[in-house]
């Protein structure tokens, strides 16, 4: 069985699962809901709760879920899965990466957290000209392609005003990015500047930071050194050195 829940809030969804779940209940409530969800906007937020064990779906459901997420695909903005079932939420934890969308895996006493992700903003990338074509770029949360979106036009317009450029990527606060998307579109933010790039210091708290700065030293030819978190100011120094 499906149920459908007005939140009242435009953009959200919420949909509780229960066994058995059947692909009448996909072709008579999930994908009604979701075509008139989608109508009144571009982008959609679901909040799923599933109670119904994989097996409790029959094989009609399971066929019907790959077709509604197929047809929906470029239709969700964020997706929050709230579910008891392990296996559910590491197939789904593992998928999530090949998603267009943010997607996050919840436990059933967790449904209020869900529900407060579903409607907090992303991460952000933020930009401060430092002066002597020296910019830092910080990056905060979990990335989604949109903050590359609302970025891309303010760094662009910064290279256009600088032949040289020297960076500072504050990666302190960064968690991540969210779906390929966000991924894709960070490579290409490299590569189209990267020959502008004289040289970059980049300041985290993570090991595999310090060896991405290694792989885009040889992947772009940068002159680039990672810092520790404690030494922004030992980057800054040698940034402007």
């Amino acid at each position: 069985m499906i149920e459908i829940h007005d939140t009242g809030e435009h953009g959200i969804l919420e949909l509780k699962m229960t066994p058995p779940v059947t692909d009448a209940d996909y072709r008579e409530t999930l994908m009604p809901a979701l075509d008139a969800a989608l109508t009144k906007g571009d982008r959609l937020r679901l909040l799923a709760i599933v109670e119904a064990r994989p097996s409790e779906f029959t094989l009609g459901a399971m066929v019907q879920d790959a077709r509604a997420g197929l047809k929906h695909w470029r239709g969700f903005d964020r997706i929050a899965l709230v579910t008891d079932d392990k296996i559910v939420r590491t197939a789904v934890g593992g998928f999530s990466v090949f998603m267009p969308c943010p997607v996050a895996t919840f436990e059933m006493k967790e449904a209020d957290a869900a529900r407060r992700w579903l409607r907090e903003s992303l991460g952000t990338i933020q930009q401060e000209d430092l002066g002597g074509g020296m910019l830092e770029v910080r990056l905060r949360g979990k990335v989604d392609g949109a903050a590359y979106d609302a970025a891309i036009g303010d760094l662009d317009s910064f290279f256009a005003a600088h032949e040289q450029v020297r960076l500072l990527i504050d990666l302190r606060d960064f968690d991540g990015w969210q779906g390929l998307d966000a991924l894709r579109d960070h490579f290409y933010l490299v590569r189209g500047h990267a020959k502008r790039v004289q040289r970059a210091a980049i300041v985290g708290d993570a090991g595999w930071q310090d060896m991405a700065v290694q792989v885009g030293k040889r992947a772009f030819g940068l002159d680039a050194k990672y810092f520790a978190a404690a030494d922004m100011a030992k980057a800054k120094t040698w940034l402007a050195g």
